[in-house]
């Protein structure tokens, strides 16, 4: 039975039984030390005084001793980790167990043999609390008659209601049966059929439905357009809350505060099926990234498996970007059933610069650590030793293995938050309906983009970059399959620099730029691209052999080859087409980060100010955080009012940013758009172009090529300016 209670002039509902806040002391010392029976004492000792000193100040405030309940805890953590876990005081193998099952549940593995630190001690006393009591009392019931009638509309049809207005007159044991409607002078009560309105002593009203809600037919594996919606939003909640589990358990601020991830689910084809609205460049990409993993494990996943990727010829894209892959098998462990997988930009794999975003490398090599189908975790056992091997053992190595393996383990935390979540989803609707929503949600991201391809036309266009480059695309339409060939034949050959982008970078450009034309609020996923055929030819650009270098491929070719999508599409004109990319740091410091610039005026809107737009999604660091954690200082950072490219609609407005530098780093720069300005499109003016500019110590200023690489010296600041978008038809 269901059951609503509505007080009296007040409109607020609430339940019986719901008490009063209780008051709460909580007191926590810091005790580091190992977990162990000789260490137990001291501890205890500790306890018992946060304990002493929280039940003093609930007893301070009236609470009665009587009342008052003590909760210990100690927070335990892996030695060599900062990720503590709370558990509550007891011997040390409970202690240990409940450690070991949280970090498995958080995790989805515990490390074997390895020593557990007590971080700090915790005492929480509770008590003074109050319930809410309204005893019940029997009351004679009769039912009331209305003396007007109106109809409304509920559960699909109209029905004949009845109506009271007189809410002073009601006395206990008044009851009404739906479909009635109880007007009061500051709100309506809406009973409908099958529910019935009963007064209690204390002039409550009280809502029961008295008539079982009735159910067609259980959900099936059609499907349904309610439900379709209802998946598609499930769909894209699992990987939101991956992305926030990503985000809280994250050390490196490039992850932590620029969220610079993704995360998606996969059906066990390895489709993508949904993705929190993270980074596109990621999303459309990451599905190549799970077949190579099935591909080269085929028989050999096995239950607390976890994969690791980041290599641009096999799955992957550009080295900073590690994927984690985590296979999801049924309770008996036999059957992969789907994939969760998330991606993070680490803030350094290494490579001949810190940050490893080098303007200067020509060989993979020199961009950092290559991991190709690294088993990460091995049946549920965290693979340290190897990973360190992996991260060190290598010509140009990662110069913060701790920061690397912290971040790996946020990500394999995310991916156990997914398992978790599709199991539930299981639980609750069954394999079969999730197994068909899955393919649903597909199909209609499918039907939707045909219905785009229907109203588009053949079109052509060429972006030319600052390296000599060209990107050349061609759109066919076949109307009577309503199919599209997006053909990027013509497209310069694989470069000597590195602004190569691997076969899954355009394709992700392509996937996000057709998802960009659907009205439709639907998941980016594997159905967008049914209906698209891509040509990409051997020897080109976006299509590299090993080893060629790719670094910039990932994140400035990305943006070139979406500018020439939507300005063939005639969706908008070209955007900054870069990301900025500044990266600087010694063997302590390592950080990344991408500048915004205006977005780009489209057919009938103008652009915004200072957004990242099209393949990345990132936020720039807090000033606070940034100067905390490294030795910057933010000098100034300002939006250029009036610099986006002119027109009957104008982009937005750019930005400049200048970082004065406290110690001596090596700094570089990796952009476009410092030679040949951004399009504006049907008439509209193009966009500036972008300069990034050295100040030393001494006041001469430098400015830097594109691609640039440079020493800063304490007291030098480096100055970035973004270029524009272009404008949208003639002014």
């Amino acid at each position: 039975m269901t059951t609503v209670v509505v007080h009296p002039h007040s409109g607020i509902l609430s339940a019986y039984g719901m008490g009063l806040a209780d008051i709460r002391a909580n007191r926590t010392q810091s005790v580091v030390q190992p977990l162990s029976a000789e260490n137990l004492p001291d501890v205890a000792n500790s306890i018992e005084a946060l304990r002493a000193t929280t039940f003093k100040e609930l007893r301070d405030q009236g609470v009665p001793a009587g009342e008052i309940q003590t909760h210990p805890r100690l927070h335990l953590r892996y030695e060599g980790t900062d990720s503590p876990i709370a558990v509550d005081f007891a011997d040390v193998a409970a202690m240990l167990a409940a450690f070991e099952d949280a970090h498995r549940k958080q995790f989805g593995f515990v490390f074997e043999g390895k020593t557990v630190v007590i971080e700090a001690a915790e005492v929480e006393s509770v008590g003074g609390g109050a319930t809410i009591e309204e005893p019940a009392s029997v009351v004679e019931k009769y039912e009331a008659g209305a003396r007007e009638t109106a109809s409304f509309y509920a559960d699909g049809a109209w029905h004949e209601a009845g109506i009271f207005r007189d809410r002073a007159a009601f006395s206990a044991g008044m009851t009404i049966n739906g479909p009635a409607l109880i007007i009061e002078p500051h709100q309506t009560i809406v009973v409908e059929p099958g529910w019935r309105a009963e007064v209690n002593e204390f002039n409550h009203i009280i809502l029961r439905r008295v008539v079982a809600l009735a159910r067609n037919k259980a959900l099936g594996t059609e499907a349904d357009p309610v439900m379709l919606e209802v998946f598609n939003n499930l769909f894209m909640a699992i990987a939101e809350q991956m992305g926030v589990t990503l985000q809280n358990t994250a050390y490196s601020v490039n992850i932590k505060e620029r969220v610079d991830f993704s995360c998606a689910v996969f059906a066990a084809d390895s489709s993508l099926v949904a993705n929190a609205p993270h980074m596109p460049v990621h999303l459309g990409s990451m599905d190549r990234s799970v077949e190579a993993i099935i591909a080269q494990n085929v028989g050999k996943m096995r239950p607390g498996d976890v994969f690791a990727l980041n290599a641009p010829y096999n799955g992957g894209t550009h080295l900073p970007d590690i994927t984690v892959v985590t296979p999801v098998f049924d309770d008996a462990g036999a059957e992969i059933l789907f994939y969760v997988a998330s991606r993070g930009h680490h803030a350094d794999v290494g490579g001949s610069a810190p940050g490893s975003m080098t303007p200067l490398a020509t060989n993979v090599n020199e961009e950092g650590v290559l991991f190709d189908n690294f088993l990460l975790v091995d049946r549920g056992e965290f693979r340290e030793e190897a990973l360190q091997v992996l991260l060190t053992d290598h010509a140009y190595p990662c110069r913060n293995p701790y920061q690397n393996t912290a971040d790996l383990k946020a990500q394999i935390a995310a991916n156990e938050k997914g398992i978790q979540e599709l199991r539930k989803m299981v639980n609750q609707f069954g394999l079969d309906v999730v197994n068909a929503y899955m393919g649903h949600v597909q199909d209609n991201a499918e039907e939707n983009v045909r219905r785009v391809i229907d109203v588009l036309k053949d079109s052509e266009w060429e972006t030319r970059t600052d390296q000599g480059a060209v990107i050349k695309l061609k759109i066919s339409v076949d109307k009577e399959n309503r199919e599209a060939t997006v053909n990027f034949t013509g497209t310069s050959p694989q470069q000597d620099s590195n602004f190569n982008a691997p076969e899954p970078v355009a394709r992700a450009a392509v996937l996000y730029a057709f998802r960009l034309m659907v009205e439709g609020n639907i998941p980016m996923n594997a159905g967008c691209l049914k209906p698209i055929n891509i040509i990409i030819p051997e020897d080109c650009m976006l299509r590299p052999k090993y080893p060629a270098a790719v670094v910039a491929g990932n994140v400035e070719t990305s943006q070139h080859v979406t500018n020439t999508l939507l300005a063939a599409l005639g969706a908008m004109a070209n955007s900054q087409g870069t990301m900025n990319n500044l990266t600087f740091g010694n063997d302590e410091y390592q950080y990344y980060e991408t500048i915004c610039s205006g977005s780009p005026a489209g057919p009938g809107f103008n652009g915004t100010d200072a957004v990242q737009v099209h393949m990345t999604n990132s936020r720039l660091t807090d000033p606070e955080i940034l100067e905390f954690r490294y030795p910057v200082l933010l000098e100034d950072f300002h939006i250029r009012h009036g610099s986006g490219g002119k027109g009957k609609w104008h982009a937005g407005s750019g930005t400049r940013r200048t970082l004065r530098f406290l110690k001596r780093m090596d700094c570089a720069i990796l952009s476009s758009h410092r030679t040949l300005p951004p399009k504006g499109l049907d008439g509209g003016e193009d966009g500036q172009l972008g300069l990034t500019q050295v100040r030393r110590v001494d006041g001469t200023v430098e400015t830097l090529k594109g691609c640039d690489q440079t020493i800063l010296e304490a007291g030098d600041a480096v100055i970035v300016q973004p270029p524009t978008a272009g404008g949208y038809g003639k002014a």
